[in-house]
């Protein structure tokens, strides 16, 4: 087990920090003259051979907090001393009032356009893999809606042998699977592009989220139907709102892994996200996962829909535009510490952060806290998925000088996460969607942590 005195915290009042930055007590975990040799050895061999073995660390109370004595443990606290609340005051959970502080939040620098709007995963303050129902990002292209799920239906119907119509009711009574997978929007990251520093992680890369989708195989109703497989080449989703998004989905990505689904994280989905019927595109960019879906079409072609020739295509430094772009291709962004963050204190911190692939899983994550001048490989936290977010976790002891924390990820096709840079040797500036380029934070003498980029 972990020897707790090679974690000691200073003595003193332990201070709450807003939205999950890193609280002074723990972030003194080491002493004031930093890192001795005995802490050394504690970090290469101790703390590793346990997170390998996945023994839980113990208790960080100090030896100075319990002999001087602590008044939040000696003392009865208001909430020992009262009748709690009874089940039925929150027939639905909900987080604590003291994580009041952690929502999504809309962008100040978005023109908002009717009803249109985006709403930013906070990512600062997850852990692991899965992201809460309630805090999964949003984009709306005429604001949500919530169907009744007795009135709503899917029709498919065009190249197939027989259209059907189905109800909520039909579906749901077919053959289900439960698969964990992130949806990330085409624009994530994209002011990034243009040298726009948004201050936090949440709005560099907040239009990502991770969750457990239920629901029926695409390729299960596409058998029901009769899909003619020779020639039908392409499946168009559409989506019951005002906006009528519809996206054109090749064939062999409908007959591998996209589900249509009814629930998400053990419960029927969002309105916000879909209610009461989504399409789940894995790997491919968030819009193709079609929200409210009501009617898919197989076709010989693809179907040149408005959201795929006017907008959602990649303006190249020729002036040409890209168009179906689809795979979401590898990246990661560090969490904590990240940008509006700030660390109290020099000494020991764990840096945190998420890494996925649109083509699989992640291989391995990198961790710079020198601007990419030198490498370490980070912790990979199981379960490690296709398609799903991976937490990465790596050790750090900040000694109060200026550093530049970076992450780079691998995945299972080699494909290395590039540098800005590099990136934009192909893609120009002038590009909105499929940033997927290594993101910076620069932490500054004072402890601040902001965004910057790097070469």
């Amino acid at each position: 087990m972990l020897n707790p005195k090679n974690l000691e915290l200073q003595p003193g009042k332990l201070q709450k920090a807003p939205e999950n930055f890193l609280s002074r007590d723990f972030a003194s975990a080491l002493t004031e003259q930093g890192m001795d040799d005995t802490r050394r050895g504690f970090l290469r061999n101790s703390f590793f051979a346990a997170m390998a073995a996945g023994v839980a660390t113990t208790s960080l109370a100090t030896d100075a907090r319990a002999s001087e004595g602590d008044p939040a443990i000696l003392q009865k606290q208001p909430w020992q001393t009262t009748l709690g609340q009874p089940v039925a005051a929150k027939p639905y959970g909900m987080p604590s009032k003291y994580e009041a502080n952690l929502q999504r939040r809309e962008s100040p620098g978005l023109t908002r356009v009717s009803a249109a709007s985006v709403a930013f995963t906070p990512l600062q303050g997850l852990f692991g893999m899965i992201t809460p129902s309630g805090l999964h990002f949003e984009r709306h292209h005429q604001g949500w809606v919530d169907i009744d799920p007795a009135q709503h239906r899917l029709m498919i119907n065009g190249l197939v042998k027989k259209d059907m119509v189905f109800t909520m009711e039909d579906l749901m009574r077919l053959p289900s699977v439960s698969r964990i997978h992130f949806i990330e929007c085409g624009a994530n990251t994209g002011m990034e592009w243009g040298n726009v520093a948004v201050p936090t992680v949440q709005y560099t890369h907040g239009m990502i989220s991770c969750c457990e989708f239920t629901g029926i195989p695409l390729s299960l109703l596409l058998d029901m139907v009769g899909a003619d497989f020779t020639k039908g080449k392409y499946v168009l989703a559409e989506g019951g709102d005002g906006s009528g998004m519809t996206r054109t989905i090749p064939m062999e990505l409908a007959r591998d892994d996209v589900i249509v689904a009814w629930a998400m994280n053990g419960e029927m989905l969002r309105p916000e996200n879909g209610y009461p019927l989504r399409l789940v595109v894995p790997g491919v960019q968030g819009v193709s996962s079609v929200k409210w879906l009501r009617r898919l079409e197989v076709g010989d072609m693809p179907y040149g829909a408005k959201d795929e020739t006017i907008h959602y295509v990649d303006l190249m430094p020729d002036g040409m535009h890209r168009q179906y772009t689809t795979i979401q291709e590898c990246k990661s962004v560090i969490t904590t510490p990240s940008g509006g963050q700030q660390l109290l204190t020099t000494g020991f911190y764990n840096i945190s952060g998420i890494a996925w692939s649109g083509r699989g899983k992640i291989k391995r994550v990198d961790v710079s806290v020198d601007g990419g001048r030198n490498w370490r490989e980070a912790r990979m936290e199981s379960p490690i998925l296709s398609k799903a977010l991976t937490r990465f976790n790596i050790n750090w002891v900040w000694d109060g000088k200026p550093a530049i924390l970076q992450s780079r990820a691998i995945d299972e096709t080699g494909y290395v996460q590039p540098p800005i840079r590099m990136l934009r040797e192909v893609r120009g500036t002038r590009s909105i969607y499929h940033n997927n380029a290594i993101q910076s934070w620069k932490v500054d003498t004072n402890g601040e942590v902001s965004n910057v980029q790097v070469g």
